[in-house]
């Protein structure tokens, strides 16, 4: 009997030993059959034209499952709505980690948002792939964890002045800016493409991000002469700062970052001020024939027959194609430490957007743009090919953060 109660209490303790190894290998939002990813997205407030982004990633996922999933493993996608408020991206990314035990995040628009859980989302050691802003807060310096595929801005802003001296001559350039990190962003980096071109602003106009009322913006600029103006704005800011332009009879040549790509958009919140808009953008345009482009409005169509099939749309795809490339390249054997080796093997991938490369030290997956044209009913002509700047990123950062 003694013996059979011995032979009894050791296999209970191999069975719980064997229970507790399970347990400490268990990944958090992995299972056999489901890889769990979470995204905040502004789906109301003054950013809710950007909220598309989270909307196309939803359906790029939906895409992926029916197809078979990754390894046999389906995606779970939490989408939240932020309203573009940090503190209310906090609570959800605490959330989602804590009680959704999310594996990763996907892409996550804004700068401030991002930054408000950029250093909790690395200490919890979750994955976070594409945000969808062109902070080089993102990956200068890199961190474990994060992998930046969307263009800086300050390289945008580099791009876009070259074209503006080199091919259109322009001498007198202004830069109209959101007043927060993603504004600043682009207004050092267009202090120092100028200083390359031996010239410096003529007028900056700072916008807070309540503001309705941009006519003493306007009446800056307009006093300074300017010939180019840059904005670097949320789209109801680019609506208003043209119509209240025109009001007073200010022409300059507008130019814009690809945050203001989606053009059919602008181009009916503007009331058709849009029209002759020069802007950067990160992806294809959307009557492209790329076999991709036509495989992704299919699933659109499929999935999200109700959402509008548009650049911000479609960039939820893209911004997340490098993350889907890493889960396939992690195998059945899907940790977030085997995740971050399978991403930094990425090298010159390309889905919709530019070429992308990560490394062990490299973190920002891309730096090319091209340049594009808004023209009569919201339509798009492309002006250039793929453009990599020579901008120093690091003094960039330096300006940004002294």
């Amino acid at each position: 009997m003694k013996k059979m109660n011995l032979v009894i209490m050791l296999v209970c303790v191999v069975f719980l030993s064997t229970a507790v190894i399970a347990v400490a290998k268990a990944e958090r939002g992995v299972t056999d059959t489901e890889i769990r990813i979470g995204q905040w997205g502004p789906q109301t407030g003054p950013a809710a034209l950007w909220g598309a982004i989270a909307r196309g990633t939803g359906c790029y996922f939906n895409m992926i499952n029916a197809e078979g999933g990754i390894y046999g493993r389906k995606i779970t996608y939490f989408l939240r709505d932020d309203g573009y408020m940090p503190p209310k991206t906090k609570a959800i990314v605490k959330e989602l980690v804590e009680d959704k035990q999310v594996f990763a995040f996907a892409s996550g628009v804004g700068t401030a948002t991002g930054m408000a859980v950029k250093k909790y989302l690395h200490n919890k050691k979750v994955p976070w792939v594409g945000p969808a802003a062109g902070s080089t807060h993102w990956a200068y310096p890199p961190t474990k964890y994060l992998f930046s595929d969307y263009p800086l801005y300050c390289d945008e802003v580099a791009i876009l002045i070259d074209y503006a001296v080199k091919k259109l001559g322009k001498k007198r350039i202004a830069f109209l800016y959101q007043n927060d990190d993603f504004g600043k962003e682009g207004y050092y980096g267009i202090e120092l493409a100028l200083e390359k071109h031996g010239m410096k602003l003529v007028a900056a106009a700072p916008v807070e991000l309540m503001d309705t009322d941009l006519s003493s913006h306007c009446m800056k600029l307009k006093a300074a002469k300017p010939d180019c103006v840059l904005m670097w704005l949320l789209p109801k800011h680019g609506a208003i700062i043209l119509q209240t332009a025109a009001k007073m009879g200010f022409k300059p040549q507008w130019m814009t970052s690809s945050v203001l790509s989606d053009t059919p958009i602008m181009y009916k919140i503007s009331k058709g001020l849009f029209k002759d808009v020069i802007f950067t953008t990160f992806t294809e345009l959307p009557d492209s024939q790329h076999p991709l482009m036509r495989k992704y409005k299919q699933a659109h169509d499929r999935f999200a027959p109700k959402d509008r099939w548009g650049i911000f749309f479609y960039a939820g795809f893209g911004f997340v194609e490098p993350m889907v490339e890493g889960l396939k390249r992690c195998g059945r054997d899907l940790t977030a430490e085997n995740f971050v080796k399978a991403m930094e093997t990425i090298k010159d991938f390309q889905g919709i957007g530019p070429k992308v490369t990560f490394g062990p030290n490299k973190r920002q997956g891309s730096r090319s743009e091209f340049l594009a044209k808004c023209v009569e009913g919201g339509k798009t002509v492309r002006l250039s090919d793929w453009i990599t700047p020579d901008i120093d990123v690091n003094e960039v950062v330096r300006r940004l953060r002294k």
